[in-house]
């Protein structure tokens, strides 16, 4: 019985931890390690400031009363390094895991974390697995575990198939392309009239200069200062402001067209498989920010359409 099935064993059966909680993995763990049951109670194993453990030949023992043999705990030591995954390194581990940090359990919500187990065979492998199951066994969660290859796999064809297919990416993004091209038809009247406002303040301080010149206005006019102020300060904050807005739309890039939605499935395609056999995590990632494992069989891929909008923008501009 490994220490999953221990904990998984004691939660079934409601026996509960000092504290009346739930037991886990590492809870369990530490029970099987410590020294103190065959008389050996440790003290000063770690730093007090960095938390770090320290070697053992800086730890304090003092006597305690024992309650298991010394063979009976070697036998359980053995047991859990022929067990751990650590003692084999396993052969599939090149490059940063794809769906780490984004891959999450459909039943409880918890994260998908990558483990380490040993095939029929005798190869090692690795899987996601959820690791509210992991930590507390089938009682906590009733979530599974898959293949990091198969999962992997099935994430990037999804993509391919279905995300990175030109005519759907139009469909995604539809709704938000309408409104950036109304934001861009309302900027774009706003900038007219800037233009226009600008353009009148100029005119006027133009026929005010004028009829200065002609001696049509009297120079000792108190209010001819502030009028000529007042006219400058239009015409400046006008010229201002429609260059941001310019600016602004500017910013937006090119408008999207069925051509560069075209590019861009083929360009995010390319770039997703780095290596035969291996993917890009960054760009998945600008893709798909959550995957759900439901089952073996189904999984659910989920993404902010203005991420991808985003992405696609940036890819246009190159």
């Amino acid at each position: 019985m490994g220490i999953k099935s221990i904990t998984t064993y004691l939660n079934e059966r409601n026996i509960c931890t000092r504290d009346g909680g739930h037991w886990g993995i590492a809870s369990v763990h530490q029970i099987l390690t410590r020294t103190t049951y065959i008389g050996q109670h440790r003290f000063n194993t770690r730093d007090h400031k960095t938390r770090t453990a320290k070697p053992e030949a800086e730890h304090a023992i003092a006597q305690a009363p024992s309650i298991v043999t010394e063979a009976e705990f070697r036998a359980v030591q053995a047991n859990l390094r022929a067990r751990s995954p650590q003692w084999t390194p396993p052969r599939e581990v090149s490059g940063p895991t794809l769906l780490t940090g984004i891959c999450f359990c459909a039943s409880c919500g918890g994260a998908m974390t990558l483990l380490t187990g040993k095939g029929s065979s005798g190869g090692m492998y690795r899987y996601y697995a959820c690791s509210t199951t992991a930590r507390m066994g089938k009682t906590g969660c009733k979530g599974l575990a898959v293949r990091m290859d198969r999962l992997d796999r099935a994430v990037i064809d999804h993509l391919e198939r279905r995300i990175l297919d030109p005519e759907r990416l139009s469909v995604l993004l539809e709704q938000l392309l309408d409104r950036r091209e109304e934001w861009v038809e309302r900027r774009r009247n706003h900038i007219t009239e800037l233009n226009k406002r600008a353009t009148e303040a100029e005119a006027k301080l133009k026929r005010l200069y004028e009829a200065i010149e002609n001696g049509l206005i009297n120079m000792a006019d108190l209010s001819l200062k502030d009028r000529i102020a007042e006219l400058t300060a239009i015409r400046d904050q006008a010229q201002a402001d429609a260059e941001r807005a310019q600016a602004a739309v500017e910013r937006i890039g090119p408008k999207v067209t069925a051509d560069s939605l075209k590019r861009f499935a083929e360009v995010a395609r390319a770039k997703l498989r780095t290596e035969p056999g291996e993917y890009h995590r960054d760009h998945l990632r600008a893709l798909a920010q959550r995957v759900e494992v439901v089952s073996k069989s189904e999984i659910r891929l989920m993404g902010n359409k203005s991420n991808l909008l985003r992405t696609l923008d940036a890819a246009s501009s190159v």
